[in-house]
């Protein structure tokens, strides 16, 4: 595991808290969600001044250099901001295919979007062979759609402006635009990317959303215990009876474990890169520690606030809708449940072990 310097650990704290500043100033200041989540504009332009909309990109590109390490930070906190923001589809998804594809560099992509602008709004999408691509995010919203797909001589990337797009809307659970969306390849002049880029983009989303997951469960714990400690039934608080504690320690522990094993994950990912089988597993356990621990937390958390949770007016759902979408997206729990099977099997007895304390060593 990549160790932390004591230096870059305070550094990390203080980059925390000003995440927290800007997070809840956007929180507490912004509109509550009805129905379909529409793009925080505002809080758009704070983190493009600020150089988060392109944390991880190069500098050259006009990003900030960041790496996975300060991109996990700013993800928990978009998670438990339940921010209206593509930072992972902007920064970790779009901007790192047109890196890959070289694209970037060039100053002004082929959808005319200037790459050194920091308030760009771009997502990235998987086509299938008639150009289509289901549940994008942000692609409505979005200036331009980075599009991967596989042509005669291999995998293709490029970016295709927003006014050659067909969409169809469709939300998710939260009310966060999920787009079906349909483009000519024919009229795009694509990059070759290697043949693995797929899978990276795919390792890539999952994790982006274990992250941003481990940020929403902090925030539901934090609300249970605001609720469970101010409502008062028979005389006592509620966080006073012994099964309502039993179910917040639930919430306690598996968020806890969720955010251990993503943050585990970006570590690996660092050190060896996402197309390693260290960074594979490592993620596909995050995934699905994240997914497990979404099912047992929005279940506690609505059972603790009970029908408050579920209005309008309260914080509660705008998370635990989240949880439950992001759940299935970049891969569902089932499918990374399987993925650590397949690699536990194939480890067989000998390579188990260390398989499972890479994160460790």
């Amino acid at each position: 595991m990549a160790k932390t310097t004591t230096t870059t650990a305070t550094e990390l704290r203080e980059f925390e808290q000003m995440l927290a500043q800007v997070f809840t100033t956007a929180r507490d200041g912004g509109p509550r969600a009805v129905g379909p989540a529409a793009l925080d504009r505002e809080l758009w332009s704070t983190l493009a001044e600020l150089g988060l909309a392109r944390l991880t990109g190069a500098e050259a590109d006009g990003g900030s250099g960041a790496t996975w390490t300060e991109a996990a930070r700013l993800l928990v906190a978009v998670g438990a901001g339940a921010a209206q923001v593509p930072v992972a589809e902007n920064d970790l998804l779009a901007g790192w295919l047109l890196e890959a594809a070289g694209v970037a560099s060039a100053g002004v992509s082929s959808a005319g979007v200037s790459s050194a602008d920091p308030a760009a709004v771009r997502t990235a999408a998987v086509l299938d062979a008639d150009g289509s691509a289901r549940h994008v995010p942000w692609a409505r919203d979005a200036d331009s759609v980075v599009a991967l797909w596989e042509s005669a001589d291999g995998w293709r990337v490029a970016e295709a402006p927003r006014d050659q797009v067909e969409i169809t809307e469709a939300e998710n659970l939260a009310g966060e635009p999920r787009d079906h969306i349909r483009i000519d390849t024919g009229t795009l002049l694509g990059a070759v990317v290697p043949d693995a880029a797929p899978a990276e983009l795919l390792l890539r989303g999952a994790l982006a959303r274990s992250l941003a997951m481990a940020g929403a469960m902090e925030r539901v714990l934090e609300l249970v215990i605001e609720h469970t400690t101010a409502r008062v039934q028979f005389g006592r608080a509620l966080g006073k009876f012994q099964a309502v504690q039993h179910m917040v320690a639930d919430i306690a522990s598996e968020g806890a474990l969720a955010r251990a094993a993503a943050e585990a994950a970006v570590d690996l990912a660092e050190e060896f890169g996402f197309d390693s089988a260290e960074a594979e597993f490592a993620i596909a356990a995050a995934k699905s520690c994240a997914g497990h621990a979404a099912s047992v937390i929005v279940r506690n958390a609505h059972q603790c606030l009970g029908a408050i949770g579920f209005t309008t007016e309260h914080e509660l759902h705008r998370h635990t809708n989240r949880l439950l979408s992001w759940r299935a997206e970049f891969g569902s729990t089932r499918d990374w449940d399987e993925v650590l099977l397949a690699a536990s099997v194939a480890a067989g007895s000998e390579g188990l072990w260390p398989l499972l304390t890479a994160a460790t060593s």
